[in-house]
């Protein structure tokens, strides 16, 4: 009895036991609902084939996709005071950080990074929404200048993706500080000659919107990527009308000139990389590279020179 409570059954109940599916294969299109396969959503950049709606991706997945085989260095960013208003609501503001640096993995909500993008050497900087909603506080006016000040140094252009709820409030007045530092570094690459180019992602918002994101050489927005100061919500609630369908988003803004380009995310890298070389005025960028010639062998060359 024991062999065959202790074996026979066990046994059994492994074969035919139902077995349980991971939660994360899966992943539900928030815009038509599509169940996609976690790994043909990570192919597609985030995208949903189905219907081509856009969902959040991480500041180091984007320059994953960006640079020539993945590969970038990142710029070190000085860290600015923590916590200099002791600013206190729900949370402590140390301890929002601190969470927000546990669920994405990053120290804050800007990444810069240099690399190469179609053998163009570029800077670039990307905002994180998801940590604290890309808010724009004084590590991010940190990390514009610090994006700036690399692209001089080594005469690069520089590619900003921006995504973000605005300002953000646990810094205060000094948060809003930050719109006039980085209009000071946009100009120090308008000064030294160097291309500025802007891609708006979904979405881009407050004060961010009245600063850097719109001082570009060229703008180019993700598909309806929101984008504006205020939300539209304020706006009707201030005007007691309703809005024009579509309004703040990316292809209305194109239709009444305020974006140069509304490009999908897996056509962006090709997009930047021929906006950058035409700036810069290169030749197009060479879309795949030949393997070299074989060495003639002896039997090749006996028989050329035979004829």
């Amino acid at each position: 009895m024991n062999w065959i409570t202790n074996y026979v059954r066990p046994r059994i109940n492994s074969i035919f036991s139902r077995r349980e599916t991971p939660d994360n294969l899966w992943t539900k299109c928030p815009e038509c609902g599509t169940m996609l396969f976690h790994r043909e959503v990570t192919e597609n950049l985030n995208v949903c084939s189905n219907c081509n709606h856009h969902m959040p991706i991480t500041a180091r997945e984007r320059f994953k996709a960006l640079f020539d085989g993945g590969v970038f260095s990142e710029v070190k960013v000085p860290a600015p005071r923590a916590d200099p208003l002791n600013f206190r609501d729900q949370k402590k503001y140390p301890d929002r950080l601190k969470a927000a640096q546990k669920e994405t993995g990053e120290p804050e909500a800007m990444l810069v990074a240099s690399g190469e993008i179609g053998r163009t050497p570029i800077v670039a900087a990307a905002q994180d929404f998801s940590f604290m909603a890309g808010s724009m506080g004084m590590y991010v006016g940190n990390a514009i200048i610090a994006a700036a000040q690399e692209a001089v140094k080594l005469k690069r252009p520089l590619i900003l993706f921006s995504a973000a709820g605005g300002a953000r409030m646990q810094e205060g007045i000094l948060s809003l500080m930050q719109m006039p530092r980085t209009t000071v570094a946009v100009q120090m690459l308008k000064e030294a000659g160097l291309p500025y180019i802007v891609v708006l992602t979904h979405p881009t918002t407050g004060g961010v919107t009245a600063s850097y994101a719109m001082l570009g050489d060229v703008h180019i927005a993700e598909p309806n990527a929101l984008i504006c100061f205020a939300g539209p919500r304020v706006i009707e609630q201030t005007i007691r009308e309703k809005l024009p369908e579509g309004f703040q988003r990316a292809e209305y803004l194109l239709d009444h000139g305020m974006l140069d380009r509304v490009t999908s995310r897996g056509q962006m890298r090709d997009e930047l990389i021929a906006i950058t070389r035409m700036l810069l005025g290169l030749p197009p960028a060479v879309r795949g590279d030949l393997p070299p010639p074989d060495a003639p062998n002896e039997a090749s060359k006996e028989k050329s020179e035979t004829k």
